[in-house]
Parts: C-alpha cells; sequence; structure tokens
C-alpha cells in the first residue's frame, strides 16, 4: 500500500496509490495520515479497502507523506564504499545525527540553498518510517516496529556539516534538505529492505547507483541500535545511509549543487523524486 499526502500548505488531503498509479481520496475516512494512522491496526483496516471504491482525485503538490514526525534521525557512513571516498575509517557501530523536522517537505519541492552556501551535495537514502513505540528492542523483533518505507534525499552543506566545528547537524537540517517520499510505502509491500536498488542523478548525469545490501548496519540493526538511546515513537523517520557518489567525493574536483541544477531520485519499490535547486528565497521555502 502506498499513501500519500497532497494539496497546498497546510490543507492536505490523505490518499493511497491504486496499482494503475492513480490517486484515490481517503478523505471520507481519515482525516489525515497521522502517527496513529502507522500502527499495525489501523493499517489492517485501510489495507483491506477496495481501492476500486474510493474516487479517484487529481493529484496535487506532493507533501511529506504523513504529518505528525516527532524525529528526523540520520544514519552516516553506512556503506563502506562511500566511506572510503569520504576518506573516513569504518564505523564499529552507527553514526547518529538529527535533521530539523523543519527540513522535511515533499518528494519534488524545490530545494533551496541557504544564504551564502558554497557545498551543497546530495544523498539518496532508504528512510524508515516507525509505526509502534520501540524501546530496547531486539534485533529479530526491530523490524515489526516499521510501518513502511521511503526516499529521502539527505541534502547536505558539507561546509557548514564538516569545517564549522564538526557539527553535523548545521549541515544537515536547513530547510528543503529533507525531501521525503513520494509515498510511503508500507512494509508488506517492500518485503526484505536490504534487497533494494537505489540511484541519483544531477542534470541527467548518474553520480550516485548502490544497493541496500551494501549497508554496513541493517536496518533491524539500525532500528535496535537507536532504541536503546532513545525510544522511538510512530511517525519517526530514520534515514539509512548513501551509497557512493556524492558530490563532495568526486576527484579530482567535487562537485556541488547550484542554482538551476534538477536531481533526480529513485529507489526501487518506492518512486521517484524530483526536486530543482534554488538559491536562498523564502517564498520558495515556504510555498
Amino acid at each position: 500500500m502506498k499513501l500519500l499526502r497532497h494539496g497546498p500548505k497546510g490543507r492536505e488531503h490523505p490518499g493511497l496509490l491504486d496499482a494503475d498509479g492513480r490517486v484515490r481520496d481517503l478523505g471520507n475516512l481519515i482525516a489525515d495520515i497521522t502517527p496513529a494512522t502507522l500502527a499495525p491496526a489501523s493499517l489492517a483496516a485501510l489495507r483491506a479497502l477496495d481501492p476500486n471504491a474510493l474516487p479517484v482525485v487529481p493529484q496535487g503538490t506532493l507533501a511529506v507523506p504523513w504529518s505528525g514526525m516527532g524525529k528526523f534521525i540520520g544514519i552516516g557512513l553506512n556503506y563502506a564504499d562511500h566511506a572510503a571516498e569520504a576518506g573516513l575509517p569504518l564505523p564499529k557501530e552507527p553514526v547518529v545525527f538529527t535533521k530539523a523536522i523543519s527540513c522535511a517537505v515533499g518528494a519534488n519541492h524545490d530545494v533551496v540553498l541557504p544564504r551564502g552556501s558554497a557545498k551543497s551535495d546530495w544523498e539518496v537514502e532508504l528512510g524508515v518510517v516507525i509505526g509502534t513505540r520501540a524501546r530496547y528492542v531486539s534485533e529479530a523483533d526491530a523490524l515489526s516496529h516499521v510501518a513502511g518505507y521511503c526516499i529521502v534525499n539527505d541534502v547536505s552543506e558539507r561546509e557548514y556539516q564538516l569545517e564549522r566545528g564538526g557539527q553535523w547537524d548545521k549541515g544537515k537540517g536547513c530547510d528543503t534538505f529533507g525531501p521525503v517520499g513520494p509515498w510511503l510505502v508500507t512494509a508488506d509491500e517492500v518485503g526484505d529492505p536490504q534487497q533494494l536498488s537505489m540511484w541519483l542523478e544531477v542534470n541527467g548525469h548518474r553520480y550516485q547507483k548502490g544497493h541496500t545490501s551494501k549497508m554496513i548496519f541493517p536496518v533491524a540493526q539500525l532500528v535496535a541500535h537507536l532504541s536503546c538511546y532513545m525510544t522511538l515513537e510512530p511517525g519517526d523517520l530514520i534515514t539509512t545511509g548513501t551509497p557512493p557518489g556524492v558530490g563532495t567525493g568526486i576527484k579530482p574536483t567535487p562537485v556541488f549543487l547550484k542554482p538551476g541544477d534538477v536531481m533526480h531520485l529513485w529507489v526501487e519499490k518506492l518512486g521517484e523524486q524530483r526536486q530543482t535547486v534554488h538559491a536562498w528565497d523564502a517564498a520558495r521555502i515556504d510555498a
């Protein structure tokens, strides 16, 4: 099942995508797709619906596929070949950082560079959406707490991240630096999260190509690990690291995002994203 929210900011409408790629309206059944919607019983009730009995509606502007995100947690250096291109040793346990929730936008929202940005970069990633509270869970039980998966572009300003005191969060949480979606694909439809291909292109050039089987720490291990340091709540998002091919790793001259660039991302079973990069413009951020 592919759940989505679409429409003008502040007036998003819930829907699901049917097998033919049409948006089916859920507005007569639920007011929104919230953390409560991600509970197993709620998802089961939606799954039992006949999509053909729901009205088809035009797809509006895509929003983050659920509301009420409480945490946006990032994992760094989770692919060995990405750690190598960054010139960093393999982590002995997951590298954890946070992205400000205010950075989260819909899959195709403009990415707006912060003032003075010279080293903004791309990162295609698998996002994991929590459906039930996880606290000190085992790896064996971890995936039972996952509602579904989505694409995340972990846009990152490398100067802010790496050259201003080593505080990753400063380069990760800028407005629009967290495109999410286009839909939340429920866990039953995805199956094994370690069997997904992914790629990212900028201006038609494919820079990143990867596969989730190459993760150093797989999804179950990440959920279990994080649950030892924080309570994971329904609606929390974990973005699980990126494969090689980021701009900062290109030799001999790194490549960074500039106004007018177009990023195109794809993850198997999860759909695709497309964002146009713009210089600082508050109106675009708030659109």
